[in-house]
Protein backbone atom coordinates (compact mmCIF):
# COMPACT_ATOMS: atom_id res chain seq x y z
CA UNK A 1 0.00 0.00 0.00
CA UNK A 2 2.65 2.86 0.44
CA UNK A 3 4.91 1.54 -2.04
CA UNK A 4 1.51 1.94 -4.19
CA UNK A 5 0.84 5.64 -2.75
CA UNK A 6 4.39 6.67 -3.96
CA UNK A 7 4.32 5.84 -6.96
CA UNK A 8 1.22 7.58 -7.35
CA UNK A 9 2.42 10.72 -5.27
CA UNK A 10 4.89 10.82 -8.20
CA UNK A 11 2.53 10.80 -11.05
CA UNK A 12 0.48 13.55 -8.96
CA UNK A 13 3.18 15.95 -8.51
CA UNK A 14 3.30 16.32 -12.20
CA UNK A 15 -0.76 16.89 -12.79
CA UNK A 16 -2.50 20.50 -12.90
CA UNK A 17 -3.37 22.34 -10.16
CA UNK A 18 -6.46 22.73 -12.15
CA UNK A 19 -7.14 19.05 -12.48
CA UNK A 20 -6.84 18.74 -8.38
CA UNK A 21 -9.03 21.54 -8.11
CA UNK A 22 -12.08 19.26 -10.29
CA UNK A 23 -11.16 16.11 -8.18
CA UNK A 24 -11.76 18.84 -5.27
CA UNK A 25 -15.21 19.74 -6.55
CA UNK A 26 -16.24 16.20 -7.65
CA UNK A 27 -15.36 14.73 -4.15
CA UNK A 28 -17.78 17.73 -2.21
CA UNK A 29 -20.41 16.43 -4.49
CA UNK A 30 -19.85 13.03 -4.28
CA UNK A 31 -20.17 13.48 -0.30
CA UNK A 32 -23.74 15.62 -1.26
CA UNK A 33 -25.08 12.81 -3.12
CA UNK A 34 -24.54 10.41 -0.59
CA UNK A 35 -25.05 11.88 2.21
CA UNK A 36 -27.91 9.78 3.68
CA UNK A 37 -25.63 6.27 2.99
CA UNK A 38 -22.96 8.18 4.95
CA UNK A 39 -24.91 9.50 8.08
CA UNK A 40 -26.96 5.57 7.82
CA UNK A 41 -23.23 3.89 8.31
CA UNK A 42 -22.71 6.25 11.08
CA UNK A 43 -25.80 5.06 12.90
CA UNK A 44 -24.41 1.88 12.57
CA UNK A 45 -20.88 2.89 14.01
CA UNK A 46 -22.72 4.84 16.92
CA UNK A 47 -25.06 1.51 17.69
CA UNK A 48 -22.40 -0.66 17.90
CA UNK A 49 -19.80 1.35 19.65
CA UNK A 50 -22.57 2.07 22.41
CA UNK A 51 -23.34 -1.97 22.91
CA UNK A 52 -18.99 -1.83 23.54
CA UNK A 53 -18.93 0.87 25.95
CA UNK A 54 -17.01 2.83 24.08
CA UNK A 55 -16.08 6.26 25.80
CA UNK A 56 -19.02 9.11 25.99
CA UNK A 57 -16.06 11.37 24.28
CA UNK A 58 -15.03 9.43 21.57
CA UNK A 59 -19.08 8.72 21.05
CA UNK A 60 -19.60 12.46 20.91
CA UNK A 61 -16.77 12.76 18.52
CA UNK A 62 -17.74 9.86 16.52
CA UNK A 63 -21.79 11.13 15.77
CA UNK A 64 -21.39 12.73 12.31
CA UNK A 65 -24.38 15.44 12.12
CA UNK A 66 -25.49 16.57 8.81
CA UNK A 67 -23.91 19.91 9.76
CA UNK A 68 -20.18 18.33 10.64
CA UNK A 69 -20.38 16.72 7.44
CA UNK A 70 -21.53 20.15 5.55
CA UNK A 71 -18.50 21.59 7.15
CA UNK A 72 -16.17 18.80 5.58
CA UNK A 73 -17.84 19.30 2.05
CA UNK A 74 -17.63 23.50 2.60
CA UNK A 75 -14.00 22.99 3.04
CA UNK A 76 -13.51 20.69 0.52
CA UNK A 77 -14.86 23.20 -1.89
CA UNK A 78 -12.76 26.50 -0.44
CA UNK A 79 -9.50 24.20 -0.85
CA UNK A 80 -10.85 23.68 -4.65
CA UNK A 81 -11.02 27.73 -4.96
CA UNK A 82 -7.27 28.01 -3.53
CA UNK A 83 -4.45 29.32 -5.61
CA UNK A 84 -2.38 26.18 -6.04
CA UNK A 85 0.04 26.20 -3.63
CA UNK A 86 2.40 23.60 -6.04
CA UNK A 87 5.31 24.94 -7.78
CA UNK A 88 4.91 28.29 -6.14
CA UNK A 89 7.55 30.26 -6.56
CA UNK A 90 9.91 31.79 -3.75
CA UNK A 91 12.48 34.00 -3.83
CA UNK A 92 14.48 33.23 -1.17
CA UNK A 93 18.31 34.58 -1.89
CA UNK A 94 20.37 32.63 1.05
CA UNK A 95 22.12 30.52 -1.60
CA UNK A 96 23.49 32.24 -4.56
CA UNK A 97 26.39 30.74 -7.34
CA UNK A 98 28.00 33.41 -9.95
CA UNK A 99 26.26 33.64 -12.65
CA UNK A 100 23.07 31.49 -11.43
CA UNK A 101 20.22 32.35 -10.77
CA UNK A 102 18.64 30.42 -7.42
CA UNK A 103 14.99 30.23 -6.21
CA UNK A 104 12.70 28.07 -4.25
CA UNK A 105 9.51 26.27 -5.16
CA UNK A 106 6.30 24.58 -3.02
CA UNK A 107 7.06 20.91 -3.76
CA UNK A 108 4.71 17.62 -2.18
CA UNK A 109 5.76 16.06 0.64
CA UNK A 110 5.27 12.73 -1.00
CA UNK A 111 3.04 10.25 1.11
CA UNK A 112 1.15 11.12 4.27
CA UNK A 113 -0.25 8.10 6.47
CA UNK A 114 -3.06 10.42 8.37
CA UNK A 115 -4.13 8.18 11.75
CA UNK A 116 -7.10 9.01 13.36
CA UNK A 117 -9.58 8.28 16.06
CA UNK A 118 -13.59 9.02 15.41
CA UNK A 119 -14.42 12.14 14.09
CA UNK A 120 -15.42 10.28 10.52
CA UNK A 121 -15.39 13.78 8.92
CA UNK A 122 -11.33 14.12 9.61
CA UNK A 123 -10.69 11.41 6.91
CA UNK A 124 -12.66 13.93 3.89
CA UNK A 125 -11.11 16.84 5.14
CA UNK A 126 -7.15 15.59 5.09
CA UNK A 127 -8.07 14.07 1.44
CA UNK A 128 -8.80 17.31 0.61
CA UNK A 129 -5.54 18.78 2.55
CA UNK A 130 -3.52 16.13 0.37
CA UNK A 131 -5.05 16.17 -3.00
CA UNK A 132 -5.01 20.40 -2.60
CA UNK A 133 -0.86 19.94 -1.79
CA UNK A 134 -0.60 16.98 -4.41
CA UNK A 135 0.25 14.13 -2.04
CA UNK A 136 -0.93 10.42 -1.53
CA UNK A 137 -2.86 9.89 1.29
CA UNK A 138 -3.18 6.69 3.75
CA UNK A 139 -6.22 6.48 6.25
CA UNK A 140 -5.89 4.38 8.99
CA UNK A 141 -9.25 5.51 11.34
CA UNK A 142 -10.51 3.96 14.52
CA UNK A 143 -12.28 0.43 14.63
CA UNK A 144 -15.11 2.76 16.09
CA UNK A 145 -15.68 4.52 12.79
CA UNK A 146 -15.12 1.34 10.38
CA UNK A 147 -18.65 2.02 8.69
CA UNK A 148 -18.28 5.48 8.12
CA UNK A 149 -14.56 5.80 7.27
CA UNK A 150 -15.29 2.95 4.55
CA UNK A 151 -18.26 4.51 3.04
CA UNK A 152 -16.79 7.87 2.84
CA UNK A 153 -13.25 6.69 1.70
CA UNK A 154 -15.30 4.78 -1.18
CA UNK A 155 -17.22 7.68 -2.16
CA UNK A 156 -14.15 10.25 -2.31
CA UNK A 157 -11.75 7.36 -4.35
CA UNK A 158 -14.55 7.40 -6.71
CA UNK A 159 -14.77 11.13 -7.36
CA UNK A 160 -10.62 10.82 -7.52
CA UNK A 161 -10.79 8.61 -10.37
CA UNK A 162 -13.94 10.12 -12.22
CA UNK A 163 -11.41 13.22 -12.10
CA UNK A 164 -8.75 11.55 -13.48
CA UNK A 165 -6.05 11.36 -10.72
CA UNK A 166 -4.34 7.98 -10.00
CA UNK A 167 -6.09 5.87 -8.38
CA UNK A 168 -3.72 4.62 -5.42
CA UNK A 169 -3.35 8.58 -4.39
CA UNK A 170 -6.36 7.63 -1.32
CA UNK A 171 -6.01 4.74 0.29
CA UNK A 172 -7.96 3.35 3.07
CA UNK A 173 -6.29 0.69 5.91
CA UNK A 174 -9.47 -0.53 7.54
CA UNK A 175 -8.84 -2.10 11.34
CA UNK A 176 -8.26 -5.78 11.56
CA UNK A 177 -6.25 -7.91 13.50
CA UNK A 178 -2.42 -7.39 14.04
CA UNK A 179 -0.34 -3.85 14.66
CA UNK A 180 -1.36 -2.16 11.85
CA UNK A 181 -0.37 1.21 12.93
CA UNK A 182 3.36 0.08 13.87
CA UNK A 183 3.26 -1.61 10.51
CA UNK A 184 2.42 1.63 8.83
CA UNK A 185 4.47 3.82 10.39
CA UNK A 186 7.32 2.09 9.93
CA UNK A 187 7.39 2.39 6.10
CA UNK A 188 10.11 5.07 6.15
CA UNK A 189 10.98 4.49 2.53
CA UNK A 190 7.94 5.29 0.96
CA UNK A 191 6.05 7.52 3.83
CA UNK A 192 6.70 11.05 4.05
CA UNK A 193 5.18 12.33 6.93
CA UNK A 194 2.81 10.89 9.51
CA UNK A 195 0.08 13.10 11.14
CA UNK A 196 -1.61 10.76 14.39
CA UNK A 197 -4.91 13.12 15.48
CA UNK A 198 -6.76 12.00 18.56
CA UNK A 199 -6.56 11.59 22.26
CA UNK A 200 -3.00 12.16 23.49
CA UNK A 201 -2.62 8.10 24.43
CA UNK A 202 -2.68 7.69 20.49
CA UNK A 203 0.07 10.63 19.71
CA UNK A 204 2.18 8.79 21.89
CA UNK A 205 2.06 5.76 20.82
CA UNK A 206 2.64 6.82 17.29
CA UNK A 207 5.52 9.05 18.06
CA UNK A 208 6.88 5.97 20.14
CA UNK A 209 7.32 3.77 17.02
CA UNK A 210 7.06 5.40 13.76
CA UNK A 211 10.43 5.54 11.78
CA UNK A 212 8.56 7.66 9.41
CA UNK A 213 8.82 11.73 10.28
CA UNK A 214 5.71 12.31 12.76
CA UNK A 215 3.70 15.81 12.83
CA UNK A 216 2.43 15.75 16.60
CA UNK A 217 -1.04 16.86 17.04
CA UNK A 218 -2.25 18.21 20.28
CA UNK A 219 -5.99 18.99 21.48
CA UNK A 220 -7.16 21.16 24.90
CA UNK A 221 -4.71 20.79 28.05
CA UNK A 222 -4.45 25.06 27.10
CA UNK A 223 -3.57 27.30 29.82
CA UNK A 224 -4.97 30.90 30.81
CA UNK A 225 -3.05 33.03 33.16
CA UNK A 226 -5.24 35.92 34.73
CA UNK A 227 -3.37 38.90 35.47
CA UNK A 228 -4.01 41.56 38.41
CA UNK A 229 -4.51 43.79 35.97
CA UNK A 230 -6.71 41.87 33.67
CA UNK A 231 -10.38 42.29 33.00
CA UNK A 232 -12.95 40.11 33.98
CA UNK A 233 -15.01 40.01 31.61
CA UNK A 234 -12.65 39.16 29.15
CA UNK A 235 -11.25 36.34 30.84
CA UNK A 236 -14.52 35.18 31.20
CA UNK A 237 -15.57 35.60 27.47
CA UNK A 238 -11.87 33.89 26.53
CA UNK A 239 -12.78 30.46 28.70
CA UNK A 240 -16.43 30.09 27.23
CA UNK A 241 -15.57 30.79 23.91
CA UNK A 242 -12.32 28.65 23.66
CA UNK A 243 -14.78 25.64 24.28
CA UNK A 244 -17.38 26.25 21.55
CA UNK A 245 -15.81 24.23 18.85
CA UNK A 246 -17.27 21.45 18.05
CA UNK A 247 -16.73 18.25 18.05
CA UNK A 248 -13.16 18.36 19.36
CA UNK A 249 -12.40 21.38 21.59
CA UNK A 250 -9.06 21.64 20.26
CA UNK A 251 -8.15 25.03 22.07
CA UNK A 252 -10.04 24.84 25.04
CA UNK A 253 -8.71 26.32 27.68
CA UNK A 254 -8.96 23.80 30.61
CA UNK A 255 -6.32 25.02 33.03
CA UNK A 256 -6.62 28.91 34.18
CA UNK A 257 -3.90 30.82 37.39
CA UNK A 258 -4.94 33.31 38.65
CA UNK A 259 -2.83 35.88 41.30
CA UNK A 260 -3.46 35.64 44.46
CA UNK A 261 -4.45 39.02 45.08
CA UNK A 262 -7.19 39.09 42.81
CA UNK A 263 -10.43 40.18 44.66
CA UNK A 264 -12.51 36.96 46.53
CA UNK A 265 -15.88 38.73 45.05
CA UNK A 266 -14.52 38.84 41.00
CA UNK A 267 -13.06 35.61 41.10
CA UNK A 268 -16.75 33.82 42.55
CA UNK A 269 -18.42 35.86 39.85
CA UNK A 270 -16.18 34.13 37.53
CA UNK A 271 -16.30 30.35 39.52
CA UNK A 272 -20.57 30.73 39.84
CA UNK A 273 -20.95 32.07 35.93
CA UNK A 274 -19.06 29.33 35.02
CA UNK A 275 -20.83 26.68 36.96
CA UNK A 276 -24.07 28.02 35.63
CA UNK A 277 -22.80 27.38 32.33
CA UNK A 278 -22.29 23.21 33.53
CA UNK A 279 -18.39 23.46 34.34
CA UNK A 280 -17.01 21.24 36.73
CA UNK A 281 -14.17 23.12 38.40
CA UNK A 282 -11.19 21.80 40.36
CA UNK A 283 -8.76 23.56 42.31
CA UNK A 284 -5.20 23.43 43.92
CA UNK A 285 -4.78 22.94 47.90
CA UNK A 286 -4.59 26.83 48.20
CA UNK A 287 -7.89 26.95 46.45
CA UNK A 288 -9.64 23.91 47.96
CA UNK A 289 -8.56 25.15 51.40
CA UNK A 290 -9.77 29.03 51.13
CA UNK A 291 -12.90 28.77 48.95
CA UNK A 292 -13.93 24.82 50.14
CA UNK A 293 -18.13 25.86 48.72
CA UNK A 294 -16.59 26.19 45.08
CA UNK A 295 -13.85 23.35 45.25
CA UNK A 296 -14.79 20.25 46.51
CA UNK A 297 -12.42 18.17 44.48
CA UNK A 298 -8.49 19.23 44.70
CA UNK A 299 -6.74 18.87 41.28
CA UNK A 300 -4.02 16.01 41.34
CA UNK A 301 -0.39 16.64 40.54
CA UNK A 302 -1.03 14.58 37.40
CA UNK A 303 -4.23 16.14 36.11
CA UNK A 304 -1.97 19.62 35.15
CA UNK A 305 0.02 18.34 32.32
CA UNK A 306 -3.19 15.97 30.87
CA UNK A 307 -5.97 17.27 28.81
CA UNK A 308 -9.91 16.70 29.73
CA UNK A 309 -11.23 16.78 27.08
CA UNK A 310 -14.68 17.75 29.26
CA UNK A 311 -16.45 20.82 30.50
CA UNK A 312 -13.77 20.44 33.49
CA UNK A 313 -11.55 23.50 33.98
CA UNK A 314 -8.54 23.66 36.98
CA UNK A 315 -7.69 27.18 38.66
CA UNK A 316 -4.36 27.35 40.45
CA UNK A 317 -3.09 30.32 42.64
CA UNK A 318 0.58 32.10 41.48
CA UNK A 319 2.46 34.79 43.13
CA UNK A 320 3.67 36.39 39.85
CA UNK A 321 3.47 36.15 36.34
CA UNK A 322 7.20 34.50 36.14
CA UNK A 323 5.55 31.76 38.04
CA UNK A 324 2.89 31.53 36.00
CA UNK A 325 5.67 31.14 33.06
CA UNK A 326 7.02 28.42 34.32
CA UNK A 327 4.60 26.52 35.47
CA UNK A 328 2.86 26.73 31.73
CA UNK A 329 5.86 25.72 29.51
CA UNK A 330 6.38 22.88 32.39
CA UNK A 331 2.67 21.24 31.97
CA UNK A 332 0.65 22.99 29.63
CA UNK A 333 0.06 20.86 25.87
CA UNK A 334 2.43 23.85 24.03
CA UNK A 335 0.00 24.79 21.28
CA UNK A 336 -1.97 27.95 22.65
CA UNK A 337 -1.59 29.62 25.93
CA UNK A 338 -3.47 32.82 26.77
CA UNK A 339 -3.26 35.88 29.10
CA UNK A 340 -5.28 38.52 30.26
CA UNK A 341 -3.99 41.64 31.23
CA UNK A 342 -3.72 45.34 31.07
CA UNK A 343 -0.18 45.82 30.66
CA UNK A 344 2.01 45.87 27.59
CA UNK A 345 4.79 44.72 29.67
CA UNK A 346 3.23 42.06 31.52
CA UNK A 347 1.98 40.95 27.69
CA UNK A 348 5.66 41.20 26.20
CA UNK A 349 7.21 39.46 28.56
CA UNK A 350 4.59 36.68 28.16
CA UNK A 351 4.86 36.30 24.92
CA UNK A 352 8.75 36.18 24.91
CA UNK A 353 8.77 33.58 27.83
CA UNK A 354 6.07 31.63 26.38
CA UNK A 355 7.18 28.48 24.79
CA UNK A 356 4.04 27.03 22.96
CA UNK A 357 3.37 27.82 19.54
CA UNK A 358 0.42 30.21 19.75
CA UNK A 359 -0.09 32.65 22.53
CA UNK A 360 -3.71 34.83 22.86
CA UNK A 361 -3.76 38.30 24.47
CA UNK A 362 -7.14 39.47 25.53
CA UNK A 363 -8.23 37.40 22.38
CA UNK A 364 -9.90 34.12 22.33
CA UNK A 365 -7.97 30.95 21.11
CA UNK A 366 -11.35 28.77 19.72
CA UNK A 367 -10.06 26.95 17.06
CA UNK A 368 -11.91 27.21 13.67
CA UNK A 369 -11.18 24.20 11.30
CA UNK A 370 -13.24 26.08 8.53
CA UNK A 371 -13.12 29.98 8.96
CA UNK A 372 -14.41 32.66 7.77
CA UNK A 373 -12.56 34.14 4.20
CA UNK A 374 -9.56 35.48 4.12
CA UNK A 375 -8.59 33.21 7.24
CA UNK A 376 -6.30 29.87 6.80
CA UNK A 377 -8.65 26.28 6.76
CA UNK A 378 -6.41 23.99 9.27
CA UNK A 379 -6.55 20.56 9.63
CA UNK A 380 -5.58 20.86 13.18
CA UNK A 381 -2.99 22.28 15.75
CA UNK A 382 0.90 20.66 16.14
CA UNK A 383 3.01 21.53 19.20
CA UNK A 384 5.19 19.94 18.31
CA UNK A 385 8.73 21.80 18.77
CA UNK A 386 10.25 22.48 14.98
CA UNK A 387 9.46 24.44 12.00
CA UNK A 388 6.18 22.47 11.66
CA UNK A 389 4.15 24.00 14.33
CA UNK A 390 0.78 26.06 15.23
CA UNK A 391 -1.88 25.87 12.84
CA UNK A 392 -1.77 22.95 10.28
CA UNK A 393 -2.59 24.30 6.99
CA UNK A 394 -2.13 23.82 3.46
CA UNK A 395 1.35 25.09 3.12
CA UNK A 396 2.45 22.61 6.19
CA UNK A 397 2.16 19.50 3.77
CA UNK A 398 4.40 21.24 1.74
CA UNK A 399 8.10 21.63 1.27
CA UNK A 400 10.71 23.41 -0.34
CA UNK A 401 12.65 22.72 -3.75
CA UNK A 402 15.88 25.13 -4.31
CA UNK A 403 16.50 24.97 -7.90
CA UNK A 404 19.53 26.42 -9.24
CA UNK A 405 19.48 28.38 -13.14
CA UNK A 406 23.17 28.38 -14.69
CA UNK A 407 23.89 29.61 -18.22
CA UNK A 408 26.62 27.30 -18.83
CA UNK A 409 29.53 30.12 -17.98
CA UNK A 410 31.96 28.82 -16.02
Amino acid sequence: MAYRADQAALELATMRGTDRSRALHLMAESLIERQDDILEANTLDLEISREMAIPELVLDWLKLTPERLQTAIQILQRLAELSDPIQQVLNIPSYQLDHCQTYCQLTPLGVIAFIFEAFPEMGAIAAGFSIRTANSLILRGGSEASHSNQVIAETLKLAIEDAGLPDNCLQMLLPDHGDQIRELVVQDNYINLVIPYGRASLVQQVVRQATSPVLKTAIGNCYLYWSPSGNLDIARWMILESHQSVPDPVNAIEKVLIHHSHNPATLLLLWNTLKEKGYHLRGDATLCTEYPETFINEAQPVEWAQPYLNRTIAFKAVNSLEEAIAWINRHSSGHVDCLVTESYQESREFSLGIGSSMTYINASPRFYRNPKRGSPIALGMSNQKGQRRGLISVETLTTLRHIVQGNGIV
